[in-house]
């Protein structure tokens, strides 16, 4: 593996991830008290590889201000900064030139995953595939596009979502390429591999096989799945080298206080400098560093932003509250409510359930 090339794409905005993302790149969002991104690296540098390429854009500097060329993390990074957007396949084309090896390993950075990545290569050495995928099976992959193996997992076909799929198994954001394979990418535009250049290798008979299996999966490109796999990091249930602290029900970082009688609950993170007051009660709760949550406040599968602040006696359930945003006292937000940054919510002055 140490002659495998590793790339990583984090130049997406996250849009859907707003407001968290307005002023943080998607991947060094904190998730389990780390940049989202170090839980990847730490599975990369685990299985061997040494030789990594990050395809930056918004926000590029922040890569390389906290991962520096990754000695300390037991890595060789390189970054490369795309002056505008050029897609899945337009993003690996772009690093070609920084490329070493015969193999290259390519990962969508907002993805948490737990398949053994040996055997994916593993995989593609021994199909002596052009391109191989991890697919996983999912239970329910009517929300996502499907990909069909045959007996011999080569891969058929790269359907769009349906209500009907033919299959359960899911492009999960990890391939393995053969060098030769990225300089056949278009190079200086637009490029998507799932829409243009896997389909393209299929049409041109070339060996395109899938490596499948169960194992732990999740997109972490929503304020829920963001909540959800940080709580899974904390709790054990996805694999990473990077948490700074010991499984449990709770993670709390160096700085944060918190309360003797605040119950903390379901893989909650407190961040560096965090406060949780008398009384409070975190469940499945992502506090960035400096976040603040009152006495008697109840935060439930929801991320308060750096500096953030849930007022005594409010509740919030499923939302995302901004950088230093503050939810006044008595307040009550439910069920995928977003708060902007430094906006003020007085006292009492939204309750929304349907309660009175």
């Amino acid at each position: 593996m140490r002659d495998v090339d590793a790339v990583v794409l984090v130049g997406g905005k996250g849009t859907r991830l707003r407001p968290l993302t307005l002023s943080t790149a998607k991947p060094m969002l904190p998730t389990a008290g780390v940049p989202m991104l170090a839980h990847l690296l730490s599975r990369i540098q685990a299985v061997g590889i040494r030789h990594v390429v990050l395809g930056t854009s918004y926000l590029a500097e922040t890569f390389a201000n906290h991962f520096g060329d990754g000695s300390e993390f037991g890595l060789d990074l390189e970054y490369v900064v795309e002056t505008e957007p050029l897609g899945t396949g337009g993003g690996i084309r772009n690093v070609a030139p920084y490329l070493r090896g015969s193999e290259v390993m390519v990962f969508n950075s907002d993805v948490l995953a737990g398949t053994d990545l040996a055997a994916v290569v593993g995989t593609h050495r021994e199909t002596e595939a052009d391109v191989t995928l991890h697919l996983v099976r999912v239970p329910d992959p009517r929300a996502f596009g499907c990909v069909p193996t045959d007996a011999d997992g080569r891969v058929q076909a790269f359907l769009e979502k349906t209500d009907d799929p033919p299959t359960d198994q899911i492009n999960a954001g990890c391939y393995v390429f053969r060098r030769e394979i990225i300089d056949t990418i278009p190079e200086g535009r637009p490029v998507s591999v799932e829409r243009e250049t896997f389909p393209g290798l299929l049409a041109a008979g070339a060996r395109v096989s899938g490596h499948v299996d169960a194992t732990y999966w999740r997109d972490l490109g929503t304020p829920l799945d963001l909540v959800e796999g940080s709580a899974d990091l904390v709790r054990g249930l996805a694999p990473s080298n990077a948490l700074p602290g010991p499984n449990g029900e709770a993670l709390v970082l160096k700085g944060a206080d918190v309360a003797p009688d605040a119950v903390l609950l379901g893989g909650s993170t407190v961040g560096a400098g965090a406060v949780v007051g008398a009384g409070a009660r975190l469940d499945g709760a992502l506090l960035f560093d400096g976040a603040v949550v009152g006495e008697g406040a109840v935060v439930q599968h929801s991320v308060l932003g750096a500096g953030a602040r849930v007022d005594a006696g409010a509740t919030v359930s499923g939302v995302v509250i901004g950088d230093r945003a503050v939810v006044g006292a008595g307040c009550e937000l439910r069920d995928g409510v977003r708060v902007w940054p430094d906006v003020v919510l007085p006292p009492g002055g939204v309750r929304f359930s349907a309660g009175v």
